[in-house]
């Protein structure tokens, strides 16, 4: 049987290893996800509620524990994963509030004839995992969805199992009922069997688009099927008329959007857009503020504002890719550097495209802004627009007028105003289009793809009577 083995990014510690689900454990999975959904379906929306505010309550108890899990498989700063742990928590409440606003029972009586609508859930869902928030992404549709009534089968990402096996342990003590959240771990594969296994009833993926895509294909003979896409954004920050008492603000913006995460946010801002009569002000004090980014392990003290992306792969992907745009003519005003070739540590990296007309659009996932300098507003714009994601976008200065013309024209599913790209409330939807999404955004908007209306007329009186063309 092969084997999956996850590794800590600083140390190459083996964290997790455990066998790889091949297509008859993801059918026997799938098996024990139809036989317990019915019954779960079944019983009182409370009872369900019951469990998850269980399931809360045991990752606000193991909180630093959960945190710890994910440093030690993804790399990422304890700061912001214990960030990531209570997100996993609050996301109950917010889903339940949500699934009543947006699912759930509604009628009205209208003069005696009830009209009803109801929410019923699709059954059995896939769930795949991405690696760069490998508890909260996936989380964001488990909860929604089992609140509705389905049961889940899980594929974490190769990348992050053992964060995936901590959170399935909570589920049970929290009391979910066998069968309604099988974990099956695996590389592509196991993806694969789990994504074109016959017998699920809709899909909800996080991840890159060209998987999402792929997966879009797949389901396109299957158009019965529910199937939610996020992915990933190309993401525009523009910076335009930014007094000088703020610069020192739009700055700190700038960095957060670009390098969070080791730039692994599909929200990052990786496209900053500057007009041309503020980047000889803005430019060298940015310069200045990403040369004190500390980058280091997660559990360095003090801690570091980012940590390595997520394994040498990933490392060697950015890094091919920042070489291409230099060889376009791209000039590094802070240059991508990988301290040890052994790790997959980068520094974040400044890139001036400004004159480069065929710049790939492409999401680099690391810590990688590239900047134009533009001097009219609209053409500002439509350099936002060229991409052909649509995830995140935001603006920097200027007035409530250049800011509506910025928000009407872009085209994203997210777009802020003086806070950055990767600013977003669970409280209110997160998609994109273009290759960012297929429509179905998730966070609070999550209950609408969990569960299918069903609409209806109630009447306690049978009445009925033929109308025009009918003979006495």
């Amino acid at each position: 049987m092969r084997e999956l083995v996850s590794t800590d990014p600083c140390t190459g510690e083996i964290v997790w290893r455990g066998p790889i689900s091949d297509a008859t454990t993801v059918d026997a999975a799938v098996a024990r996800a139809r036989a317990a959904q019915p019954g779960w379906e079944a019983a009182p929306i409370e009872q369900r509620i019951a469990v998850l505010r269980a399931y809360a309550e045991r990752v606000k108890a193991r909180a630093e524990e959960v945190a710890t899990i994910i440093s030690r498989e993804t790399g990422k700063p304890f700061w912001e994963t214990k960030t990531e742990a209570a997100s996993v928590a609050a996301k109950v409440e917010i889903s339940i509030q949500a699934q009543a606003e947006r699912a759930g029972e509604h009628l009205k009586d209208a003069g005696g004839l009830i009209q009803a609508v109801r929410h019923r859930p699709h059954g059995v869902l896939a769930v795949l995992g991405p690696y760069n928030f490998p508890a909260h992404l996936p989380n964001g549709h488990i909860v929604p969805a089992l609140l509705a009534g389905n049961a889940i089968v899980f594929k974490p990402s190769e990348l992050a199992p053992a964060v995936a096996e901590l959170t399935g342990q909570l589920w049970r003590e929290a009391g979910l009922p066998e069968g309604l959240l099988e974990i099956v771990q695996g590389d592509g594969e196991t993806g694969k069997a789990l994504a074109g296994h016959p017998d699920l009833d809709g899909l909800l993926f996080t991840g890159s688009s060209g998987t999402g895509k792929a997966l879009a294909r797949q389901f396109a003979e299957t158009p019965g099927r529910m199937l939610a896409l996020e992915m990933g954004g190309n993401n525009p920050l523009l910076v335009w008329d930014v007094a000088e008492a703020d610069m020192d603000a739009a700055i700190a913006l700038i960095v957060q959007s670009g390098y969070l995460s080791a730039g692994q946010r599909c929200t990052c801002g990786r496209r900053l857009i500057v007009q041309e009569s503020l980047a000889d002000r803005l430019v060298p004090r940015l310069i200045e503020t990403i040369d004190r980014l500390v980058v280091g392990a997660p559990f360095d003290d003090p801690q570091p504002f980012m940590g390595p992306v997520v394994d040498n792969r990933a490392a060697d992907r950015v890094q091919v890719q920042v070489g291409q745009l230099i060889d376009l003519g791209a000039k590094p005003l802070r240059p991508l550097v990988r301290r040890d070739a052994a790790h997959p540590f980068l520094t974040p990296a400044l890139l001036d495209m400004t004159g480069i007309a065929d710049a790939p659009d492409e999401e680099i996932f690391g810590p990688v802004v590239q900047l134009w300098r533009d001097s009219d507003f609209d053409a500002a714009i439509a350099r936002a627009n060229a991409t052909r994601f649509g995830l995140s976008a935001a603006m920097l200065g200027g007035t409530r007028e250049q800011f509506d013309r910025f928000r009407r024209g872009v085209r994203a599913g997210v777009v802020n105003w003086n806070r950055a790209t990767n600013g977003a409330s669970s409280a209110q939807p997160f998609g994109g289009l273009g290759d960012s999404g297929n429509h179905r955004p998730s966070a609070y908007y999550a209950a609408d793809y969990c569960a299918f209306p069903v609409a209806g007329m109630e009447a306690g009186v049978i009445e009925g009577a033929l109308g025009v063309g009918v003979k006495p």
